[in-house]
């Protein structure tokens, strides 16, 4: 794709000899936001095993980019099977590479593999990490455009009493059920995001 700031590619799941000559403008240093993620975090999500990611490129430069992992040991999604649930840890733009459709690539990329549909893919989006500052944006503004970039792929806003969605109501829930889920494991799944683990299969 082509924008103002010039040809951005997106590269998906990059192999580590690729990652070597990756650089970050999330990096900059900018006392009115921090980013999700530094440079070293960011390669060290494209190496670990189970994760997958997505980079929007300038030549060798990183402006954007998508996480998708297992839930971690102290996540209640992690009590169900991590065969089933992913979450979307991550989808950060640098600030000069905004509004122009950056997110929807990298979105549209990682969920065009058939094996999503297979999967329950989570997203928390907590108030507190949203660039208000760099975008201009109320925080209603900002939550609205949120619940329009990930509701064009499927994601449906849950009701769940997880502690840290509950720390503020602008906060939000979402998840994307893949076709394939069978309505067994979706039970499971509504009983789980109220923290009720007696109908979840647990496996070894």
């Amino acid at each position: 794709m082509t924008i103002p700031q010039g040809k951005i590619s997106i590269l998906a799941d990059p192999a580590a000899g690729q990652l070597k000559t990756l650089e970050s403008v999330c990096d900059m240093q900018d006392k009115t936001y921090t980013p999700l993620y530094t440079r070293e975090q960011i390669h060290a999500k494209c190496a670990a095993p189970d994760v997958s990611t997505c980079l929007a490129l300038q030549s060798n430069t990183i402006v954007g980019f998508a996480v998708l992992s297992p839930p971690s040991g102290t996540s209640r999604w992690a009590r169900c099977t991590n065969r089933i649930i992913r979450e979307l840890s991550a989808v950060e733009v640098a600030r000069h590479f905004r509004q122009q459709g950056i997110a929807t690539r990298l979105l549209s990329e990682m969920f065009s593999t058939a094996c999503m549909e297979d999967r329950i893919i989570c997203l928390s989006a907590y108030a507190w990490l949203w660039d208000l500052a760099g975008s201009g944006m109320s925080l209603e503004t900002y939550r609205r455009m949120l619940l329009n970039l990930y509701t064009r792929f499927g994601f449906v806003s849950y009701q769940t009493n997880e502690p840290n969605i509950c720390l503020k109501p602008e906060n939000v829930f979402m998840a994307r059920i893949g076709k394939n889920i069978s309505p067994k494991e979706q039970e499971r799944f509504k009983w789980l995001r109220f923290g009720i683990t007696s109908q979840v299969r647990v496996y070894p």
